[in-house]
């Protein structure tokens, strides 16, 4: 494998932007961390403590998803 190939853990949406759901096993893993972690920390901890995991997490994964994407993020028409 080539220096600059990158594992492709999601695709990017064919309508709109972003991505969509992840399409191997290492972006399951990242979305359901990031799920059960702000899910436990909303149940355990107070709002504040929450909020807080809410903002630090959510960034780290859409940086994952992007860096991790197949392709450049942008608006798409399904065209």
């Amino acid at each position: 494998m080539c220096a600059d190939e990158r594992r492709i853990w999601f695709r990017v949406k064919r309508h709109g932007f972003g991505v969509g759901l992840p399409v191997v096993w290492q972006g399951w893993l990242v979305l359901v961390l990031y799920l059960a972690a702000v899910t436990l920390s909303a149940v355990i901890f107070s709002e504040t403590v929450s909020l807080i995991v809410l903002a630090v997490l959510t960034p780290i994964v859409v940086w994952l998803a992007y860096v991790h994407s197949d392709a450049e993020w942008r608006w798409r028409d399904g065209s």
